[in-house]
């Protein structure tokens, strides 16, 4: 069993075509934590500094899964556990588009992952129990969830649509009639 992580292998061996290894395919054994971390705002860290190569933090947020309440960096033939704040991606970027489907919203995060607001991948407002503030979180893949940063809640608030009668926002996308929040 290796004992230490190898940055240099792992990146050398990913696909860099942007597909997404097949982590739920393989099943090594845990190999143990190591000190990597990623904050509230999707900040990776090693050892508390943060990543200075953005190459790092896209190939290993194609590696990372999450069993049960814990996050893994997953390769064929190792799987390291590192610590999540609160959820593996940040978005921070929105865009708005036509489709068959009607209106399209696209997202992408701080690692450069692409999400669809659609069916399959859903947005959930938590709203937090003493502030009322709204967290939106986007689903993104096999079971992990990304947050939205402020400034896109806000972006994504200004392009709802209103129901009068309901008191409520709403947003389309991918054909999808998705509650926002009531006003």
């Amino acid at each position: 069993m290796p004992s230490t992580f190898d940055f240099e292998k792992i990146m050398s061996s990913m696909d860099k075509s942007g597909q997404l290894p097949p982590v739920d395919q393989w099943h090594p054994e845990l190999c143990g934590d190591i000190d990597i971390s990623i904050d509230h705002q999707g900040v990776w860290r090693h050892c508390g500094e943060e990543f200075s190569r953005r190459e790092i933090t896209v190939l290993f947020a194609r590696i990372l899964c999450r069993e049960g309440n814990d996050y893994f960096l997953k390769t064929p033939v190792e799987k390291w556990r590192i610590q999540v704040a609160d959820v593996p991606f940040y978005f921070i970027h929105c865009q708005q588009t036509d489709s068959a489907e009607g209106t399209q919203l696209s997202f992408i995060s701080s690692t450069e992952d692409l999400v669809v607001l659609d069916a399959e991948h859903p947005l959930r407002i938590q709203l937090d129990q003493q502030s009322e503030e709204p967290s939106p979180y986007l689903y993104v893949r096999g079971a992990m969830e990304g947050k939205l940063s402020r400034s896109l809640y806000y972006q994504l608030v200004d392009l709802a649509q209103i129901d009068e009668k309901e008191k409520k926002l709403y947003l389309q996308s991918s054909g999808q009639k998705i509650f926002l929040g009531s006003y």
